[in-house]
């Protein structure tokens, strides 16, 4: 918890002195350790049964088998114990520590309340005029390792803003519901105003994703309504908002040059990735790309390709089968506890990481964050919630009635059966 908050607040950067002791890897340093003892104490497994683990567990080892022919051998190893394997470590900690309702609820209300002052930033920023220097229009991002850039800030926001929702329909008190409320527009807006393009798509799916289980859920008027509501704030957007989003379908139109740049590094990033199957080494796409279409220093943007140009495609289907097995515990949570009524807050949660797994999914496509926290963290409380559903539905006195009464009938018609209880 407290690696997760100097994560996303970042207090170091108003008290410098935190900077200088280390204060996220000495939180992050202690809650392993602690892990680590309590589960050899208790002779537990280190690593809790399941097949996330074993896949990010096989991605590392592929990381250590494909580094003595990187392009830069040295550099993939810095790489690996410099950056991806804190990622996994505190995948794995959110994993083993996870484990009950309340846990989870923690987690989940501390990082909906921290989109809070990164939002409010966002808005503030755009406010007062505080734009980078070398692209005018664009806002300053937050002082954190996650969110120093606006597109950073919005993906961030981005996958944060489902959480809220799970929590604000899980919630019965109107004043949590009008915090979580006001949450959801304030990440919303915040999102806008980093005129990050790929944020704004991003944030259109995920309203897509909740207009479409209005309609499931019978709530066809309340779809309806949202729409509305939608298309009269259009004339409130930034002045320049329509004229930044033509670029998305029109590359060439975009003054900065950014959207031909990205474009282009897409397109040498997938041959390369076809014409060098197993990859140039963790870290080195940089590399990779500068020997393909000159040296620009401009990393892939795209959290698949910087996978397949670096761990090649065996990487890359790992990581996509890493991706596709969290979406599917967090998806079963959701479809077994539909017939709740009403739904478990855990339902609810599971319903959001859904959410915030598919918008990661769609951003995937325009970040090159594919090492970083952004969906480790989702990917460890979907696992996380799944475990605590199916201990909590262990534990209920009705599912133990269920298949008491179920097995009886088995053996009632087994005995009723010719031969008895041998057929």
């Amino acid at each position: 918890m407290v690696f997760t908050f100097i994560l996303l607040f970042a207090p170091q950067e108003y008290v410098p002195l935190l900077g200088t002791i280390r204060v996220a890897f000495l939180a992050a340093g202690t809650g392993i350790v602690a892990e680590v003892v309590h589960r050899l104490l208790n002779r537990r497994p280190l690593l809790v049964p399941g097949r996330e683990l074993r896949l990010v567990a096989t991605l590392v080892a592929w990381c250590v088998l494909t580094a003595p022919f990187s392009l830069w051998p040295g550099g993939s190893i810095d790489f690996l114990l410099a950056r991806y394997l804190k990622t996994v470590s505190i995948f794995w900690l959110l994993v083993s520590t996870v484990d009950s309702r309340t846990r989870l609820l923690r987690v989940a209300w501390m990082l909906v309340l921290l989109s809070v002052p990164l939002s409010a930033t966002a808005v503030y920023n755009f406010a007062t005029g505080a734009f980078i220097a070398m692209a005018p229009g664009r806002i300053v991002g937050y002082g954190a390792p996650l969110t120093g850039n606006p597109n950073d800030l919005a993906l961030t926001l981005n996958i944060l803003l489902p959480l809220a929702v799970g929590l604000f329909l899980s919630r019965r008190g109107a004043a949590s519901r009008a915090l979580l409320g006001g949450i959801v527009v304030l990440d919303a807006v915040g999102v806008v105003v980093t005129f990050s393009r790929a944020g704004l798509v991003t944030l259109l799916a995920i309203v897509a994703l909740y207009l479409a289980k209005l309609v499931r859920a019978g709530r066809p008027g309340w779809a309806l309504a949202s729409i509305v509501i939608l298309v009269c704030s259009l004339p409130l957007l930034p002045a320049g908002y329509a004229a930044r989003l033509a670029t998305i379908t029109s590359p060439e139109s975009d003054p900065t040059g950014s959207a031909q740049e990205r474009w282009s590094d897409t397109v040498v990033a997938t041959r390369l990735m076809l014409t060098h199957p197993l990859g140039a080494g963790l870290g080195a796409n940089t590399l990779a790309l500068n020997q393909e279409r000159g040296a620009t220093w401009r990393p892939v943007h795209n959290v698949y390709l910087e996978y397949g140009v670096e761990l090649g495609i065996p990487g890359l289907v790992l990581f996509l089968m890493l991706m596709r097995s969290c979406y599917r515990r967090v998806r079963r949570v959701e479809r077994e506890g539909a017939g709740d009524q009403p739904p478990s807050d855990l339902v609810h949660l599971a319903a959001a990481l859904r959410v915030s797994l598919l918008a990661f999914a769609l951003a995937a496509l325009f970040h090159p964050v594919g090492y970083e926290f952004y969906f480790y963290y989702l990917g460890g409380l979907a696992v996380g919630t799944h475990r605590i559903f199916l201990s909590t539905r262990a534990r209920t006195p009705a599912t133990v009635s269920a298949e008491g009464a179920s097995s009886t009938a088995t053996g009632r018609a087994l005995s009723a059966a010719p031969g008895g209880a041998t057929a």
